[in-house]
């Protein structure tokens, strides 16, 4: 019980075995071979881990911590990229709908041109006299 109520509540608080050996002045391995069953700590470094853990002695050496908590969180996660992810799906559409929109302005603006003959562009003269545009039949 104690060996697996240690291992979730870690992993609930996001510790490793190192951070929390850490914090308890105590190699890694030691932390492995509570989390294994191996070993179990003393009781003055039990309420350290209780208070590390913010948890109750009890608790930790009480019966399976179910991965509820774990459970829940990742389902937030998946939550929060899902929506993510469906905004910039739809900022993605209405860019290519923007382009899309802007392309099809240009082409019946061109067919337009073709339709009327228009030229695209003008002749200009340097001269100060009059200029006159010819129009091709």
């Amino acid at each position: 019980m104690f060996c697996e109520n240690l291992k979730t509540m870690r992993k609930a608080k996001g510790y490793t075995q190192e951070e929390l050996a850490i914090k308890l002045n105590v190699v890694r391995q030691t932390v492995s071979k509570w989390e294994k069953g191996l070993s179990v700590p003393d009781a003055h470094i039990l309420s350290k881990i209780a208070d590390i853990l913010d948890t109750k002695v009890s608790i930790l050496l009480g019966s399976t911590i179910s991965d509820e908590i774990d459970e829940n969180a990742v389902a937030e996660q998946l939550a929060k990229i899902s929506e993510q992810l469906a905004i910039k799906n739809r900022r993605n559409r209405k860019i290519w709908k923007t382009i899309g929109i802007i392309l099809l302005i240009m082409v019946l603006f061109t067919i337009l041109l073709v339709i009327f003959n228009m030229p695209v562009s003008k002749s200009i003269s340097t001269e100060n006299s009059t200029s006159f545009i010819e129009k091709n039949n």
